[in-house]
């Protein structure tokens, strides 16, 4: 999942960015309202987390633009703005959902996951592919019975192929999805992922290189 926070508390913002890619989360961090539509104009999100009250753009009119973008991700207003008539109001402008500050992190976690299975198709949080299962919820992968530790960005990276369900990913479609946008277009971070990916899974081998066209899951 590829989030893009925006906060000007610099802060909470932080704390949000290394929280979130904790939990395998792609995350992109800006302070204000036309930071937050440059980058929604470039880069496919599937959740945007918004400050209602931004300095510049006001949030209410971020979440607007994006929704005119038809960027297809979904927004999750993040404000201390708490009183129910605030709420009515968020979600009136075409917020997906609202949490009010201060909030628990793993509600915020489990909200955005489940935005994130609300989004153009559904999204199982059990995902099987032969003898390999992930359990997304949990962040919990085992291989015939036997549990496989994996880190936060080979959790996503694997989440991603097995969503694909044996089809081809570009390594420019997983490094847009699962990198921020720090990792530039050369970079070899996910030919070092896979590696490391394909030797935790073991064998017989199921992460398999598509010759000039990127990565797929298969048994051969």
């Amino acid at each position: 999942m590829r989030v893009l926070v925006v906060e000007d508390e610099t802060f909470l913002a932080r704390v949000l960015e290394i929280g979130l890619r904790r939990e395998a989360m792609a995350v992109d961090v800006v302070h204000d309202g036309a930071a937050a539509l440059e980058r929604a104009a470039v880069y496919d999100y599937d959740v945007v987390v918004l400050d209602r009250d931004l300095p510049g753009v006001h949030g209410d009119e971020v979440c607007r633009r994006i929704l005119a973008m038809d960027a297809g991700c979904r927004i999750l207003m993040l404000t201390a703005a708490g009183r129910l008539g605030d709420k009515v109001e968020g979600l009136g402008l075409g917020a997906d959902d609202y949490l009010s500050k201060p909030f628990d992190f793993p509600e915020l976690v489990a909200r955005l996951r489940a935005l994130y299975r609300r989004g153009g198709q559904v999204h199982s949080p059990a995902l099987t592919f032969g003898d390999l299962a992930f359990d997304t919820h949990r962040r919990r992968v085992t291989r015939a019975g036997r549990e496989v530790r994996l880190t936060p960005k080979e959790l996503a990276v694997l989440e991603l192929l097995m969503r694909a369900d044996g089809g081809v990913l570009s390594a420019a479609h997983l490094l847009d999805k699962a990198w921020d946008a720090q990792a530039g277009p050369g970079t070899n971070a996910v030919r070092l992922v896979v590696h490391t990916l394909r030797r935790k899974l073991g064998e017989p081998r199921l992460v398999h290189t598509a010759v000039s066209a990127g990565y797929r899951l298969g048994t051969a």
